[in-house]
């Protein structure tokens, strides 16, 4: 079992327009309410797939209600009592793909809701494989809160991180065995940009140089690579159809833990990521066969290669 832990839930709200025009009256289409979060998802998409897996999350009553209401059968959820209501993130959505979010910052909590949080992951994570710590901290939690799970998970159990900022530099070398962060993520965490998979694969080995297993970088159109401390892959899925990116990392990551987190799990893990951009939302589909056709795992690092997202 994988089980996932969400500090910081959400209800998604998706909207889908013609076109995003500032300062301008724009009718939706048509719209959508999700459960939200980046452990939500990861649980999702591996629920979808058979993969046995929990999402941890604080929730109020009401709270943890609607999420249960939109969730269904599509994942499995322990939530902590805690006081505040979950936020709500909007998603702009236009037809080509193009993605515009507008995130809430979240109810506050305090440090015995930190500890119950705590308490709750690492008590499911008795019978896990993995724990996957996801998304943003919400106000009153320590910025290092991964990282303590990290030191205080159970012998066996490994952890990956999916976060930004200083709660993803805290985990850095803390016992992590994977990092995700996207390419933006992790030239905040080095402090410079990016342009090319060369220097993208550089920056990921300083990091596993300083103690991290590997990390798998999420890079939108030009793919994902995985960096351990001796070799660098990378692979996409050039033409793939785009309906929506919302939750592609999220997939992405589900895919990678699901089939061994390694090297050799990199073109299933694009699988679902391809699975999650052809979905409306984020309630992916199961990755198909014609998905796993248009990944392409290359053999070399074309490290000269400029990303274009």
């Amino acid at each position: 079992m994988i089980v996932t832990v969400t500090p910081n839930p959400s209800i998604d709200r998706t909207l889908y327009i013609d076109r995003l025009d500032r300062g301008t009256f724009i009718r939706a289409a048509r719209s959508s309410s999700e459960a939200g979060g980046k452990g939500i998802n990861v649980g999702r998409a591996l629920t979808t797939h058979g993969v046995p897996a929990i999402a941890v999350v604080p929730a109020s009553a009401a709270s943890g209600a609607v999420l249960r209401r939109l969730l269904g059968d599509t994942a499995t959820l322990d939530t902590v009592a805690v006081r505040g209501e979950m936020r709500t993130n909007v998603s702009i959505v236009e037809p080509d793909g193009t993605t515009t979010k507008i995130n809430e910052t979240g109810p506050t909590l305090d440090p015995a809701d930190e500890t119950a949080l705590a308490d709750a992951v690492l008590r499911q994570a008795a019978s896990s494989t993995w724990i996957a710590g996801c998304g943003s901290i919400p106000p009153g939690m320590s910025s290092d809160f991964y990282a303590r799970l990290a030191a205080d998970a159970p012998s066996g159990v490994r952890l990956a991180i999916d976060t930004d900022g200083e709660p993803l530099r805290a985990s850095v070398g803390a016992r992590v065995a994977l990092l995700k962060p996207n390419r933006e993520e992790l030239e905040r965490l080095v402090g410079r940009s990016l342009p090319t998979l060369g220097e993208v694969v550089d920056a990921a080995a300083e990091i596993v140089a300083d103690g991290t297993t590997q990390i798998l970088v999420s890079l939108g159109a030009d793919g994902a690579v995985v960096v351990t401390a001796r070799s660098a892959v990378h692979g996409e899925a050039p033409g793939a159809p785009v309906v929506n990116t919302v939750g592609a990392g999220d997939a992405l990551l589900a895919g990678f833990l699901a089939c061994g987190a390694d090297t050799a799990a990199l073109p299933e893990a694009i699988a679902w990521s391809v699975a999650a951009c052809a979905s409306a939302g984020t309630e992916m589909r199961q990755a198909t066969a014609a998905d796993r056709a248009l990944v392409v795992v290359h053999p070399t690092i074309d490290r000269s290669r400029r990303l274009v997202s």
